[in-house]
């Protein structure tokens, strides 16, 4: 406890302060109202198991945050009240013995609370209801042993009141720090879950705890998407700056279910915090000193308006990745759709959606179809729903093949000058993005109708391929987007 009893000096008019008196010339008063404290904390010692369940009590009926503890375990409570009081008492008899373990005290309550998930304004406001009963027991048992000494216990009202905000700081900084370690305990657990049901390596056994941990239905339907900035391995200027993957703004569809409740608020009061998922355990946490802010979040990301559920963002090693939860009718292709026209990512972004899948159980598969869907990106960005580019899908899925099956069906124009070539292939493409239509493939080119026709009778001629036959026209089509996503 500090000092209980100040130096006070004279002020006279028009002089300076006095300096402090010595310590054995503080005044009579002092003396006497140390002596008036003494007695009466002798006496609270002495009735500490009836001054705690009086507090218990008064904790029960006045402050709801405690209530769910007292419930669960009072005992439990009314021993941690108990050798609080002992230590605080005793430290208005002995501060300077008591003083260490009354800190101890402090920090340990505060830690326990935090991690009980009692709210720390229910535990300042417990602590201030103690020394407030603690300071009127003083009164009345001084006022019943002598009614003159109470006037004498105003020399160290202020001394007492200050030990209750010391320990009212102590309580607070050990209540943060606690609270910040057990947060990064918690979103460590949830980096490790996500981390393990995309990779496809979480067991079946502990599905149902990662659903609750996450807050997902663990038969729900899901899709991932997968979103990168810059293709690794792209030549040019575009590898030199390699900037990180970026999480796009996604303003989700009202399709999307709402929220939960949120997954890193405060547990319960009296519900300890979930033991780690078999083979998630975490590391050992960050020190007192550590801000936990700092480190990255599991999967914050921009989440949508609200009333809409936001994704789970997992960082992977060339890509970020977001769990969304589908609550469309199996089959539509409706919600996807809406889900890529709510992205809004940066110019150059890159963003593959995968197809649908059904429980958590099958995110490892829905995490390598959007990591397809990725491949299947232009360099320049865009974004791209496998279920509507599945031969792209096939082409990256199998580069050697892609490669080969270019050189085989494109190989003959590389005899070509490079600008003959790149015109034929142009007009190839235009001609199969119009459907086989000459007329609208010439209207894109801007070109006559019958010069769509000679370029590809002469591709024809030099390729041996018929594009009237479905089966050349099916590696012809596939050619082109190998060309296209694999390069030349």
């Amino acid at each position: 406890m500090p000092q209980l009893v100040r130096p006070r000096f004279a002020v006279l008019h028009g002089t300076h302060p006095a300096a402090p008196l010595p310590q054995r010339f503080r005044s009579l008063a002092d003396r006497e109202a140390v002596e008036v404290l003494h007695r009466a904390a002798r006496v609270l010692v002495a009735s500490l198991p009836a001054l705690t369940d009086r507090l218990v009590e008064a904790l029960y009926e006045q402050e709801p945050g405690y209530r769910a503890a007292i419930d669960a375990d009072r005992s439990e409570v009314w021993q941690e009240v108990h050798h609080s009081l002992r230590h605080n008492v005793g430290s208005l008899l002995q501060p300077k013995e008591f003083r260490d373990a009354a800190h101890r005290t402090s920090r340990w309550i505060g830690e326990i609370r935090a991690g009980q998930g009692v709210p720390l304004d229910a535990v300042l406001h417990a602590f201030r209801m103690g020394g407030a009963m603690v300071w009127q027991d003083l009164v009345d048992e001084t006022a019943r042993c002598g009614p003159d000494d109470v006037r004498l216990l105003v020399h160290v009202a202020a001394d007492v009141w200050n030990f209750v905000d010391e320990h009212c700081g102590i309580v607070a900084d050990a209540y943060r720090q606690a609270e910040r370690r057990l947060t990064w305990q918690r979103e460590n657990r949830q980096r490790l879950v996500i981390a393990a049901l995309l990779d496809g390596t979480a067991r079946i056994a502990d599905l149902s705890d990662a659903a609750a941990m996450l807050g997902l239905p663990e038969q729900g339907r899901y899709a991932v998407l997968a979103v990168a900035s810059v293709r690794r391995g792209d030549p040019g200027p575009v590898r030199q700056s390699q900037p990180e993957p970026v999480r796009p703004l996604l303003n989700l569809p009202s399709a999307l279910p709402p929220p939960g409740e949120p997954r890193y608020g405060r547990a319960e009061a009296g519900v300890a915090t979930p033991a780690p998922l078999p083979g998630t355990a975490p590391e050992e946490p960050p020190g007192p000193d550590v801000r936990v802010a700092e480190a990255p979040a599991p999967y914050a990301g921009p989440a949508g308006p609200p009333g809409t559920a936001a994704p789970l963002w997992h960082t992977g090693p060339d890509a970020e990745f977001a769990i969304l939860r589908l609550t469309g009718e199996p089959g539509d292709p409706g919600e996807l759709h809406a889900i890529a026209a709510a992205l809004d990512a940066p110019d150059g972004t890159r963003a593959g959606i995968g197809s649908a899948v059904d429980g958590l159980a099958a995110l490892g598969d829905a995490r390598r179809l959007a990591e397809t869907a990725l491949r299947a990106c232009p360099a320049s960005g865009g974004t791209v729903v496998l279920d509507e580019h599945l031969p792209d899908a096939l082409v990256v899925s199998s580069p050697a093949l892609g490669s080969a099956l270019t050189s085989r069906v494109l190989g003959p124009l590389d005899r070509l000058d490079p600008a003959d070539r790149d015109v034929i292939l142009e007009t190839l493409t235009a001609w199969l993005d119009a459907d086989g239509s000459a007329q609208r493939a010439a209207a894109r080119l801007y070109c006559h109708r019958n010069t769509v026709l000679n370029r590809l009778r002469r591709f024809e001629q030099l390729t041996g391929r018929c594009l009237t036959r479905p089966r050349d026209a099916v590696e012809v089509s596939l050619a082109l987007a190998a060309r296209r996503l694999l390069g030349p």
